[in-house]
């Protein structure tokens, strides 16, 4: 395949603290685009071009990304975006993340007094990007940088009942699960109306926290996993991707 330019505008103000989490941002940005197909071959030199940076913040960038699934290194030829997601594969993940977050949930629910105003500052947060988007959206105004804030936000209520756990091999098998669902977003995602449903299900595992009961939070964690599961089926059949999409990952 040709190389590829990639439309991720200059970067003349980059500035250089922090350069290599900025780089990795584009790039993230570029691969979640809806023009950079499956196969596409990443040069580090045009990209590094196209940013106005030295290669190695790139190359660091794309070791990064190899990790997530979104690239593939060829030896002697480079980087290539990653293939689509098998519907197997996004079957595999879903099953993982019912075992592992429903357990950790169940864990984090016995100290529930602790996680649940944490979980309602993180499920506000969730619910006003959720409004911003759904504005952008009917707006045709929807950018990268606000899916990527919306993405943040959703992950972080779970990744804040995986902190609740204070189980050191769940919170590292978080940022596991977080990388791969990266990967899922550039393949499989549903419309504007899913977050709301999200915000919706985040909101019944937060009122079993409340309750006090750790069964009772791993099974509302569990519930809202497989409808993710079962609106991420229907999309990967049905719709493409496009910058108006947002949820179908956690």
């Amino acid at each position: 395949m040709s190389e590829t330019a990639y439309p991720l505008g200059g970067s003349s103000g980059l500035e250089r603290k922090g350069l290599r989490d900025r780089v990795y941002d584009l790039v993230l940005d570029m691969l979640m685009s809806s023009g950079v197909e499956p196969g596409t071959r990443l040069s580090i030199d045009a990209v590094a071009r196209d940013l106005q940076v030295s290669p190695t913040p790139v190359r660091e960038a794309l070791v990064q990304l190899e990790r997530t699934g979104l690239v593939t290194r060829e030896p002697l030829k480079g980087y290539r975006v990653a293939p689509s997601i098998s519907d197997g594969q996004l079957e595999a993940l879903f099953d993982t993340r019912i075992v592992l977050e429903g357990g950790a949930t169940e864990l984090a629910a016995r100290d529930a007094a602790t996680l649940v105003p944490l979980l309602e500052v993180a499920l506000d947060e969730h619910r006003a990007v959720t409004k911003r988007v759904r504005d952008a959206a009917s707006d045709d105004t929807l950018s990268l940088t606000l899916l990527r804030e919306y993405f943040t936000a959703d992950w972080n209520f779970h990744h804040l009942i995986f902190e609740g756990t204070h189980n050191p091999f769940l919170i590292d098998m978080s940022e596991a699960i977080s990388t791969r669902v990266h990967r899922m977003r550039q393949t499989v995602m549903s419309g504007v109306t899913d977050a709301d449903d999200a915000v919706r299900e985040h909101t019944g595992i937060l009122d079993a926290f409340r309750s006090g009961d750790p069964a009772r939070a791993a099974a509302a964690m569990r519930d809202h996993i497989e409808k993710v599961r079962t609106r991420s089926r229907a999309d990967a059949t049905t719709e493409p991707y496009t910058h108006a999409h947002t949820e179908a990952i956690s």
